[in-house]
């Protein structure tokens, strides 16, 4: 697992950096103030004012922990969405420091 950036607790969202080989870009995981279902996100992912994907809350099945899921999509990124996790920050003491944490799909 590669870590393509990392974030920080910013009230109820977090703020930071995407970082890949060829892209650099902050980017800001906002509440999504109109979700009115379950299956919709509950996070927007913003990257200088441009909607790039979306958010959910999870709980990990086999130790229970809390964790966010995300899924990218941009033209930068190719035809395949981009999926990764918020998990520790390597490293950090910081409870409100995160990486973003990349899943290849196979």
């Amino acid at each position: 697992m590669s870590a393509i950036g990392y974030v920080t607790r910013n009230g109820d969202g977090f703020k930071g950096q995407l970082k890949t080989l060829s892209i650099r870009t902050d980017i800001e995981i906002v509440p999504n103030a109109r979700k009115s279902h379950d299956r919709q996100p509950d996070y927007r992912v913003m990257a200088n004012g441009v909607e790039v994907g979306a958010a959910w809350n999870r709980r990990s099945e086999t130790t229970g922990n809390d964790y966010v899921s995300l899924s990218l999509a941009a033209p930068e990124f190719g035809p395949r969405r981009l999926y990764a996790n918020l998990g520790r920050a390597a490293g950090q003491d910081d409870d409100d420091a995160f990486a973003i944490i990349w899943n290849p799909a196979d």
